[in-house]
């Protein structure tokens, strides 16, 4: 493909995709539109970010609603959500239902087309030095985060869309103090860049 085609990407999310605590060039859809133009593989313009500190679903959902977006769609759309709805120790059975809507909003952004849609796992917040220091259960923490994954993972198998687990790596490096932000809950740039590592595989597979 030629390189002067402008590609749009939309990045849908919460604290985790609009970056909480960290400049706009560390978030990790800006990372990987820069780093995608630096390998001048593929020309995308700056990502369009729809995503607030503290968003469930629904709100997520209100908040696209209160957005301009393409009417032409996106070449690229990605998901990381349910953290909130997590946090805030609502029914899994409910997320499900949420979820499902939210990623067939993402694929109609898509232009219908599932292969230019990723979904991200949530990251478990339990193992963050904020988590510690207000005495969270951690394994509680950890056991709901699991079972929302893999609902996301299950209804993202169902309609063919690939998902990505960012959990497992973040249960290993997050707590480190270089990982976290001043809050001592969100990651830092250092993680953002390892999800973005984790994406740019996936998006390098994608025929645009």
């Amino acid at each position: 493909m030629s390189n002067t085609k402008n590609l749009s990407y939309l990045a849908l999310g919460d604290s985790y995709t609009i970056g909480e605590g960290v400049s706009e060039k560390d978030r990790y859809p800006v990372q990987l539109v820069n780093t995608l133009s630096k390998a001048g593989k593929l020309n995308f313009s700056d990502p369009q970010i729809i995503a607030k500190t503290g968003w469930t679903v629904d709100e997520l959902e209100m908040g696209i609603k209160a957005t301009d977006t393409k009417s032409e769609g996106y070449d690229l759309v990605t998901l990381l959500i349910g953290v909130n709805n997590q946090y805030r120790g609502r029914p899994v059975e409910d997320f499900e239902k949420e979820f499902e809507l939210m990623l067939n909003r993402a694929i109609t952004f898509a232009r219908g087309n599932t292969s230019h849609v990723v979904v991200l796992s949530i990251p478990d917040w339990g193992i963050t030095p904020f988590a510690i220091n207000r005495k969270s259960d951690q394994g509680k923490v950890a056991r709901e985060i699991d079972t929302y994954n893999s609902a996301k993972k299950a209804i993202c198998k169902m309609y063919g869309i690939t998902f990505i687990d960012i959990t497992e790596d973040y249960r290993a490096i997050g707590a480190r103090p270089e990982m976290v932000v001043e809050d001592q809950l969100h990651p830092s740039g250092l993680v953002y860049q390892r999800w973005m590592e984790k994406l740019l595989k996936e998006v390098k597979k994608i025929k645009f």
